[in-house]
């Protein structure tokens, strides 16, 4: 097979277009720079070294490849001492179920356990009682003017979800959230300094609260996940330390999982349904399409447009050599738009047939992908019935970041 070379201007061309992505203008609407990214090739040169893939069918295999691992704590141990990877948020990070490899993945993603049909039913319970509560309030404010459906709803619905799953104290689920979101910086493709630090800080507030809630709920276990992780990792561990330190690290996992990307989610789904009225009155009319909408807002606008991965030994990608170690960054929120794998892959249509990578794929295939759908379907359904229409009042605006989306505000009013 021939290998192609890479040119010093595809470099400099994907640096030019990755400038671009980091303006308020690229972070609010990245994908005409993902048109031009896709344009440069399938597989491209990252302007700071390893490669863009821009592919739906390579990014979709690498996915499912053994062959292709996460930047665990090994991988990014060899990075060097002064590079983000090694931030003390990174490495905490590295020792989660996400950034971990066979076989410490294996035992990880069995002590986790999956969410059962009882289980899923319980929580549904809960999304609908709290769905309901939420849309009450956004309806009170609504009755006076405008209202803030990120702030009122979909900020709300996931913490709410995950806190009555967990069985964590109400009181404590508004910092938790607020941590959540400086903690995602050290996930992010490019974090600054600044970014860092705050993650850096968040991260060392997470683990202080979520090791004092695996030493409580030792003490006084309940019929909660915590307490089921204790009882699973005893059995694995016979460290105590070691087995609480598992227990936590899980539970942390669980909780930046379960908000950041949920909210987008719903963020993301509301506006594209309601800056579109036809949206609105098709949903209305057609209420078995919820779960096709939620499907399609993943594929038009996934809540992580990066994901990345290590070549496990030297392959060729797509024409292009990768070497052992090199890191590939998939572009998922490119890949989600290729015309080789959608018709017409701009356009919004719930009536697709729904092919997306928003969860990833093969063994680390997102596990709240089931708890995610059930929010975002139980709210499109309760948002339809519940108002005639809601309108945009003005654009909202997008949190500094490239990898991991997230509307800051959705100001809507009664239509």
């Amino acid at each position: 097979m021939v290998v192609a070379a890479t040119p010093p201007s595809d470099r400099r061309s994907a640096t030019s277009l990755f400038s671009r992505l980091r303006t308020a203008k690229g972070q609010s609407d990245p994908f005409p720079i993902y048109t031009e990214l896709r344009s440069k090739g399938a597989v491209i040169p990252a302007p700071w070294g390893g490669s863009l893939v821009t592919s739906f069918d390579i990014c979709d295999q690498v996915l499912r490849s053994r062959d292709w691992l996460e930047p665990d704590k090994r991988w990014r141990e060899q990075q060097g001492p002064r590079t983000r990877w090694n931030a003390p948020s990174s490495r905490e990070m590295s020792s989660t179920l996400p950034a971990l490899n066979p076989p410490d993945h294996t035992q990880a993603r069995r002590a986790a356990g999956t969410f059962g049909r009882a289980a899923m039913r319980r929580i549904g319970r809960s999304v609908s009682r709290a769905t309901d509560q939420l849309l009450a309030s956004l309806s009170e404010q609504l009755d006076t003017g405008e209202a803030d459906f990120v702030a009122l709803v979909s900020e709300e619905l996931p913490v709410s979800a995950i806190g009555d799953w967990l069985a964590l104290p109400t009181a404590d689920r508004p910092r938790l959230r607020e941590l959540t979101h400086d903690q995602v910086f050290t996930q992010e493709l490019l974090p600054s300094a600044s970014q860092l630090a705050r993650s850096d800080a968040a991260t060392a507030e997470l683990r202080a609260y979520f090791t004092d809630l695996v030493r409580y709920r030792r003490s006084r276990p309940g019929e909660d996940p915590v307490s089921r992780w204790i009882q699973t990792w005893d059995a694995i561990e016979p460290d105590r330390d070691k087995a609480d330190e598992a227990v936590y690290l899980l539970a942390l996992f669980v909780l930046l999982a379960a908000l950041e990307t949920t909210s987008s989610l719903l963020s993301t789904m509301a506006l594209l349904l309601v800056e579109h009225p036809e949206r609105w009155d098709l949903i209305a009319d057609r209420p078995d399409l919820v779960p096709a909408f939620v499907e399609e807002t993943l594929r038009h606008d996934p809540p992580t447009h990066v994901i990345s991965r290590i070549s496990a030994k030297d392959c060729v990608l797509g024409g292009v050599e990768i070497r052992r170690d090199e890191m590939v960054h998939l572009m998922v929120g490119a890949a989600h738009r290729d015309p080789a794998r959608h018709t017409d892959p701009e356009r919004f249509d719930p009536r697709r047939e729904p092919a997306h990578l928003a969860f990833s794929g093969g063994i680390h295939y997102c596990l709240g992908a089931p708890l995610a759908r059930l929010e975002a379907q139980i709210l499109l359904h309760k948002l339809v019935r519940r108002f005639p229409r809601l309108t945009l009042t003005r654009r909202p605006s997008w949190a500094p970041r490239v990898a991991f989306r997230r509307l800051m505000n959705l100001d809507v009013a009664l239509a």
